[in-house]
């Protein structure tokens, strides 16, 4: 009898360990808010897009996708591509801006997100070097982007600029990141945080999200798989503990989450396995 009522005992707690580790589980347990609306960036499905960029779209729809990061260079004209994004249900709301493109080359970036009625132009790379940054390179910087913010905003858009890693390297006066956020304009320079990329470098996502509170009107979500090389790897895959990320972000009421896993050899997978992780996760 004993040992039929340690079997039992035993096998209890190993189905109970079995639910808790379940990530949709632990997720609903986590609180009652879920994600209104998510996005993903064209480039995780670059491939398909090229290939067929309508069906590609619709599938993403499919899968719980209600917004866009990109380009339309897909489409025959700006036009057709807002279209079909109206016609499916999803909406374009943020593309790239080269940060040092002539002014030309603006212009015509600033029109096209126009046409595709955008509220955000991003600038990945926001430095004159590959890094590491230094207090000089952060002088550069900040002075563009104050000139770059204010030719988006005279265009009716908001400026943003994407972080990586080496904005959390230490430099002789404190990181990259605080001196680009302190000695930018907030009317005209707000940031696109990429939780992978703080993470790798060492900081937590949470501890910037809430220092810079209103300067972070748009997310970019991918995880870190486990293991020393911390490489990138699709939303609920990986290491990182998006339940609180994503509570601080509903208390400041950030609207907009975007899918990002570069060089995703399968990108309708990732996309389809991401949709379903932020459809579930409950904070």
């Amino acid at each position: 009898m004993n040992t039929r009522r340690n079997f039992i005992k035993t096998s209890a707690f190993a189905t109970a360990g079995a639910l808790m580790a379940s990530p949709y589980l632990t997720m609903a347990a986590a609180g009652k808010n879920k994600l209104k609306n998510f996005g993903f960036i064209s480039g995780i499905a670059g491939e398909a897009m090229k290939a067929d960029w309508k069906g590609t779209l619709k599938q993403a729809v499919e899968f719980g996708f209600t917004e866009y990061e990109g380009g339309s260079n897909y489409a025959s004209t700006p036009k057709e591509f807002l279209n079909y994004c109206r016609e499916i249900g999803i909406k374009p709301i943020a593309g790239g801006i080269e940060f040092k493109a002539s002014e030309e080359n603006l212009k015509k970036a600033f029109d096209n997100l126009n046409q595709l009625e955008m509220k955000y132009a991003v600038t990945y790379w926001p430095w004159h070097t590959g890094g590491p940054f230094m207090l000089e390179d952060c002088k550069k910087s900040v002075e563009m982007l104050n000139e770059l913010g204010a030719k988006t905003k005279a265009n009716g858009l908001q400026l943003l600029w994407h972080n990586h890693d080496k904005e959390f390297h230490e430099m002789e006066d404190g990181l990259p990141f605080d001196y680009l956020m302190k000695n930018t304009d907030p009317k005209l320079v707000q940031c696109q945080l990429d939780i992978y990329w703080v993470k790798k470098g060492g900081a937590d996502p949470l501890v910037f999200l809430k220092k810079y509170a209103g300067r972070i009107p748009v997310l970019h979500v991918k995880d870190m798989a486990p293991g020393p090389e911390q490489d990138f790897i699709c939303p609920g895959r990986g290491i990182i503990d998006f339940v609180p990320i994503f509570a601080e972000a509903r208390k400041q009421k950030i609207e907009h989450y975007f899918v990002e896993r570069d060089n995703e050899p399968d990108g309708i997978g990732c996309l389809k396995s991401s949709a379903e992780f932020l459809k579930n996760i409950r904070f």
